[in-house]
């Protein structure tokens, strides 16, 4: 491993939040504003506001429909990015159905899968699903579209199986553009996370930043912003560990091609 290399990268990627952390400090370390309380304050209260039973209470849950919504978008997306991209009757019968629901915030589809979802759960995953599903779906019809035609015709000359066609010829080719769709997923997902438990809800990450805020306790209410703010930094972390395993081919083409 280059030391100096990977040295610079952890400088890269440092800087800028410990800029924004010393900034932070400098502005409230004097503040005697009830609404904005200084940073040291807000860090001394993280420990015992998260880590002493809200963790499995609020958080645990809170990432469980978090995950359960993202896995159920991404198979949807892809399973019906593949087919809306393969056949081309299906994408201009369904294009301005997709176009007319993807216009719809989801934030707004709240109230209405209340009515048909209740209030637990099954509610909130539905308002991660409902958010999260478009931006793998079109990204994967896009990517679907962009495969090669001299690809499909050696595929077909070689007669490989339906199955085998799919694996390694479409979701292989079109997996750059996936990976982007659930990129973007992941952070819409966190967002619709926290509206879906600010309706009617028990526990999780969003509800009790609310009941915070409600309550007045300004300084344990920006330790969960800054919480959210954390569990985003751990989970793109996370996504770009695994997008690397999964996506080494693709990456190893691209260096070779800007070295050529």
């Amino acid at each position: 491993m280059n030391v100096p290399g990977f040295l610079r990268r952890v400088l890269l990627l440092v800087t800028v939040p410990a800029a924004l952390v010393a900034a932070w400090w400098a502005a409230t370390e004097n503040s005697t504003d009830f609404f904005w309380p200084p940073l040291s304050r807000i860090l001394g209260t993280f420990d015992d506001t998260w880590f002493h039973g809200r963790l499995t209470s609020d958080v645990l849950p809170s990432l469980a429909r978090l995950s359960a919504g993202y896995v159920l978008a991404l198979i949807l997306g892809v399973g019906l990015g593949v087919a809306i991209g393969s056949v081309r009757v299906l994408r201009a019968f369904l294009e301005p159905v997709l176009e007319f629901f993807r216009a719809i915030p989801s934030p707004v589809l709240v109230p209405v899968l209340m009515l048909f979802a209740g209030i637990g759960n099954g509610m909130k995953i539905l308002v991660i699903v409902s958010g999260c599903v478009w931006p793998i779906l079109l990204n994967t019809v896009e990517g679907v579209r962009a495969l090669d035609e001299v690809l499909h015709d050696t595929s077909r000359c070689y007669r490989m199986r339906p199955h085998s066609r799919l694996v390694h010829l479409v979701l292989r080719g079109a997996s750059p553009q996936i990976a982007a769709g659930a990129r973007q997923a992941l952070s819409i997902g966190i967002i619709l996370m926290v509206i879906s438990e600010m309706f009617a809800a028990s526990n999780g990450v969003g509800f009790t930043i609310i009941q915070f805020q409600r309550g007045f306790s300004i300084p344990q209410m920006w330790t969960g912003i800054i919480l959210l703010g954390l569990i985003g930094i751990v989970l793109s972390a996370v996504f770009q560990l695994l997008e690397t395993r999964v996506m080494s081919w693709y990456t190893g083409l691209r260096r070779s091609q800007r070295e050529s």
